[in-house]
């Protein structure tokens, strides 16, 4: 019903972008946690497979040896679909036998492709390809445009209805959580959504308490001046 790319970018981000004729893909399907790892679970989804890879992963465990354990454990294996990366890059990836043609993934240096239901397999294979050719781009706007890659070279064989971007940076809170539950063209909705948070939302996040600074930026003119910044860096800033 499904497909996503996830990916680990160079600087270490982690992001997975979603789209299906399903509602509210967003809501179960994608998942990640900064310097650990993202994954995308799917067809009959299984959103219980997030916590312990994501907390496999952080342990160091190989991503072919969390696929494994996790769907030798699940009795309705055969319908789930899986794929993960590390801080390593390392992907892994599970189709069950019972998912509905066209089904199937791919993984390429740093991402993964997966997806289920689709027209063919030059869905997945589109996705790849524009996410390589996009290497210079933002990475959220990379992840998406390898979305609409997939959706020009067919996608869910359904139809359309929603789509998703994930992305976590550095914070134990998540840089970028953008839904389109239910559009007519949930790509075209989903790149426009991105447009927005360009705006105010991801330069204001910019000054929120992390890591670096715990209490964040709070003067106004501060966080004002740090929006000024963020416009006049152009393509450069931003996700």
């Amino acid at each position: 019903m499904t497909w996503s790319i996830i990916a680990r970018d160079s600087s270490g981000a982690f992001g997975v972008a979603v789209a299906s004729r399903f509602f509210a893909v967003g809501a179960l399907c994608p998942h990640a946690q900064s310097k650990v790892g993202a994954l995308a679970t799917q067809a009959l989804v299984n959103p219980t497979y997030a916590a312990p890879a994501l907390a496999a992963m952080a342990q160091d465990v190989a991503p072919s040896l969390i696929v494994e354990q996790l769907t030798a454990a699940d009795a309705g294996r055969a319908h789930r679909q899986l794929h993960l990366i590390d801080s390593h890059g390392r992907v892994a990836a599970y189709t069950g036998a019972s998912c509905i043609d066209w089904c199937g993934h791919t993984a390429g240096d740093g991402f993964s492709v997966a997806g289920n239901m689709l027209a063919g397999p030059q869905v997945i294979e589109a996705t790849a390809q524009a996410y390589v050719a996009n290497a210079g781009l933002p990475f959220a706007a990379r992840l998406i445009a390898a979305l609409q890659a997939g959706e020009a070279a067919g996608g869910d064989k359904r139809g359309k209805q929603a789509a998703a971007l994930l992305v976590y940076t550095s914070e134990d809170y998540c840089a970028l959580d953008l839904r389109v539950d239910d559009h007519p063209e949930p790509i075209q909705e989903l790149q426009r959504l991105h447009q927005k948070s360009l705006e105010r939302y991801q330069p204001f996040t910019a000054c929120l308490p992390s890591r670096q600074r715990p209490a964040g930026i709070t003067d106004r003119a501060l966080i004002e001046a740090e929006v000024e910044r963020f416009h006049a860096a152009g393509s450069s800033a931003g996700l």
